[in-house]
């Protein structure tokens, strides 16, 4: 059109062609054929690579979560972003609430896997999603005062370790029985806690005592004797049990003295599980526990919790992208459109759901296509947050690529799963540029 030569326009092509070949088609190239070779590159295998890439259960793994990555994370992003990006039309502060939301965005991978591997901690003391999440438990169901509480094996009472414990013998009405247990730390005991008594017996009631028999020091103390430096076990059940059923039951006084009606003769006294209940240490965001599994065939499909925790940080950094993206879509759409169906009687919901919507499917596609392109080379994230225990359940492609290359010196596995990832990424790619393509046309 300008009159320009080939050859001059050739001319100032040829070094983006130059640059192209050597950063982009020669190292694809390269990749391809180096995956045919074995790991030192000596000698041809074929597609054993690629046979290896779909048996071994690393690689495996990494495929079974990048399917999951793909599925999910683009689609949960850019659901959040189309609800941050209509809310903030409707609120007063919504410049305030996007500036909150885009600022992961401003945080690198690297510094975001570092956050969320101590937000993640399962120690509810540095963890803060499990600082949240046990003091709603512990608000309706608290732990124990004496999670290590038992009793000697010659002691009155048998059990299993935890609880429930029961008298070997049945007690008798008039008598007062002594049940030492053992096991609690003095500077763990209640600040309830007094020093302990031994029961006096009680005409038609079974009387006894709970304490901790422990004395420290040799000869300070008598086993299965109530010292003076000994302490009751407040607040402890004791229930009678007979034939199967509670008939009676009480709790331990500040100085573990305790009375149970004449109901009692001839029972086994108990002291329930829920007196020796371990206190509630949140759950394992990053261990490997599986949410389901879908059978497909000869390959098992499924979901554990530490790939759903990164997910939960990689939407958090990438939520904040996607609303922008479609607030400028949003800002394009004409209110002439969304006034009419509003004035032709259409709700709120139906307003959103039939006209804004559809007119923001394209921007919609272009932001989900992106961040599929962009979860299938995830690898900072994963490689930070999940710990060395759970680091294979939590795989990706791109990680495990890393990991054949320099990890195991395989480099045909690796360029394999180069090839697989760029067979992955093409299709993707493919679209977006027809959309944008589309777009331009209209």
């Amino acid at each position: 059109m300008t009159g320009t030569r080939r050859t001059v326009a050739l001319l100032f092509l040829l070094p983006a062609l130059v640059l192209l070949g050597a950063l982009v088609v020669y190292p694809i190239g390269y990749s391809v054929v180096r995956s045919f070779f074995n790991a030192s590159g000596s000698s041809f295998i074929g597609f054993d690579n690629y046979q290896t890439l779909f048996t071994r259960s690393d690689t495996k793994a990494a495929i079974n979560n990048n399917i999951w990555w793909v599925v999910l994370a683009p689609t949960v992003a850019t659901a959040l972003g189309l609800i941050f990006a209509v809310m903030t039309e409707r609120i007063r502060w919504g410049t305030a609430f996007k500036l909150v939301v885009f600022m992961p965005m401003a945080i690198s991978m690297l510094a975001a896997g570092i956050i969320f591997r101590l937000v993640y901690d399962q120690d509810p003391g540095k963890g803060a999603v499990n600082a949240v999440w046990t003091s709603v438990h512990d608000t309706f169901s608290s732990a124990s005062a004496f999670p290590k509480a038992h009793p000697r094996a010659d002691d009155p009472l048998a059990g299993r370790a935890g609880g429930p414990y029961l008298t070997k013998e049945p007690v008798q009405a008039g008598k007062a029985y002594l049940l030492p247990l053992v096991g609690v730390a003095a500077d763990q005991m209640p600040d309830g806690a007094k020093p302990a008594e031994a029961a006096a017996a009680s005409p038609g009631k079974v009387t006894g005592t709970l304490w901790q028999d422990f004395t420290l020091g040799k000869g300070a103390g008598k086993a299965k004797g109530v010292d003076p430096t000994e302490v009751g076990y407040p607040g402890m059940r004791v229930e009678a049990v007979k034939g199967g059923k509670v008939v009676a039951s009480t709790t331990a006084a500040a100085d573990g003295t305790f009375t149970l009606p004449a109901a009692a003769d001839g029972a086994k006294l108990r002291l329930p599980a829920a007196n020796f209940k371990e206190a509630y240490n949140g759950v394992d965001w990053l261990g490997d526990k599986k949410f389901f599994t879908i059978h497909l065939g000869g390959f098992d499909l499924y979901l554990n919790i530490v790939t759903t925790s990164i997910m939960v940080a990689y939407v958090w950094m990438w939520a904040g992208f996607a609303m922008v993206l479609i607030g400028a879509g949003l800002a394009g759409i004409p209110r002439e459109l969304l006034e009419a169906a509003r004035v032709d009687g259409a709700t709120e919901w139906q307003v959103f759901r039939r006209v804004t919507v559809p007119l923001l499917a394209p921007v919609l596609a272009v932001v989900l296509v992106t961040l599929m392109i962009n979860v299938l080379k995830i690898f900072d994230l994963v490689y930070i947050i999940a710990p060395g225990s759970t680091q294979d359940d939590a795989n990706v492609l791109a990680l495990q690529l890393y990991l054949s290359a320099f990890n195991e010196n395989n480099e045909g596995l690796a360029s394999a799963i180069a090839v697989l990832l760029l067979l992955l990424v093409i299709p993707v790619m493919w679209f977006n540029m027809r959309r944008l393509r589309q777009e331009a046309r209209r």
